[in-house]
């Protein structure tokens, strides 16, 4: 029998994202920190995996998704949302970002109208490029997206559907009130377009109480999807996620030629997470997560009222970022000097479709531990110094 063997060391050639000079603090990262990686609970998943002997999920996948790991899943949700999760109304992805792309591929075409915040997460603008979607922003306040400039908006478009990241919005880090919610659902009803909800940040709450999913209102409502991700409460490797939308969306999503072709997305995957959530591994990580990106929060806030006291923000009640206005600033410019201080972030323009927020920097606490976050927001603080 040929032995195996898998050799770990940090090579020279590319294998994750993260590229960045060494000593340089990034506090633009959107990725978990490694240290924080659930190597333990996996292992223990995969050998539990392996002993049942069972090949089934090494084949193509049912396009649905594995039906014992949706069963599970529905079971994780059904007392997060407080209602029960009917296992059908799970599509299994790739994680959000493929999801929204196959949404984009199936509800859209080239020249379609959609809406989406403003701020918004910049690398899904880049997928609605790829379409060809005309993009339109809708503003945004303390309570999440300006409900009454959407309806101004319809009266001048007919999207195909609006883009929502209605929890601890990244870049924001603002929630959508529950009035707004339900406004934009009886719009979405009236006018006939998707709400497309990005919930990534669903779980990862810290200091307010977890808000309802806009999954509560897909079992009566085809124009509502919830998409979600394994990529913040477990690791992104994974590539898993999955939809929560009505039967007739399921059902579109789950008879497409991608499907037939290559099954479901990722069934091995599925096979391992289903073992962490029936095992109680999945509530284990997400309760560790929550612990320690509280306190990286909150280092975050005490450093930029030590170092940082003319910045102007809202502490995020959950998700992985701060949204900082520093007036007067062009962040753009700062992030090039910022270079030279070994610190880098993500401009505000970045998450604009009309190069706005010129003044916004979005900063990251999930990657570094506090004592790195105080010293890149001190690093941040000279070179805005320097830089005026």
């Amino acid at each position: 029998m040929a032995e195996f063997v898998y050799t770990s060391c940090m090579s020279e050639l590319p294998i994750t994202q993260i590229n960045f000079r060494p000593g340089v603090i990034d506090l633009g990262m959107g990725n978990p920190d490694f240290d924080l990686l659930p190597v333990e609970l996996l292992h223990r998943s995969a050998n539990e995996y392996f002993k049942a002997n069972d090949t089934r999920p090494l084949q193509y996948g049912i396009e649905q998704g594995d039906g014992y790991f949706r069963q599970s899943l529905a079971g994780f949700l059904s007392p997060k949302y407080g209602d029960e999760v009917d296992p059908d109304s799970l599509f299994i992805t790739s994680g959000a970002s493929s999801a929204l792309d196959l949404l984009c591929t199936l509800y859209t075409k080239p020249g379609d109208v959609i809406f989406v915040e403003q701020p918004t997460y910049f690398l899904a603008l880049r997928i609605f490029e790829d379409h060809s979607l005309q993009v339109v922003s809708i503003p945004m306040d303390a309570d999440g997206m300006r409900i009454d400039l959407l309806e101004q908006r319809l009266v001048e478009h007919t999207p195909k559907f609006i883009y929502t990241i209605p929890i601890f919005q990244n870049p924001s880090g603002r929630t959508l009130s529950t009035s707004r919610r339900q406004k934009l659902v009886e719009l979405a009803l009236r006018d006939n377009f998707l709400v497309v909800a990005d919930e990534a940040y669903q779980f990862l709450t810290y200091s307010q109480k977890q808000t309802a999913s806009f999954a509560v209102y897909t079992p009566e409502h085809e124009q509502v999807i919830s998409v979600n991700s394994f990529s913040k409460i477990l690791a992104p490797g994974l590539r898993l996620g999955w939809i929560q939308a009505h039967d007739t969306v399921i059902s579109r999503l789950s008879g497409c030629g991608l499907l037939e072709s290559g099954g479901g997305m990722n069934p091995y995957t599925s096979a391992l997470v289903r073992g962490l959530i029936e095992s109680g591994g999945l509530d284990e990580n997400i309760s560790n997560l929550q612990r320690v990106y509280s306190k990286r929060r909150d280092a975050m806030d005490a450093a930029l009222h030590s170092h940082l006291p003319q910045a102007e923000y809202a502490i995020p009640g959950g998700g992985f970022f701060f949204w900082v206005r520093i007036p007067g600033v062009d962040a753009a410019e700062l992030r090039r000097k910022a270079q030279e201080f070994m610190v880098d972030f993500r401009q505000g323009a970045l998450f604009s479709s009309q190069t706005g927020m010129r003044e916004y920097l979005r900063l990251g606490f999930c990657y570094y531990d506090p004592d790195e976050i105080k010293e890149g927001i001190f690093r941040l603080s000279n070179s805005i110094e320097s830089f005026r």
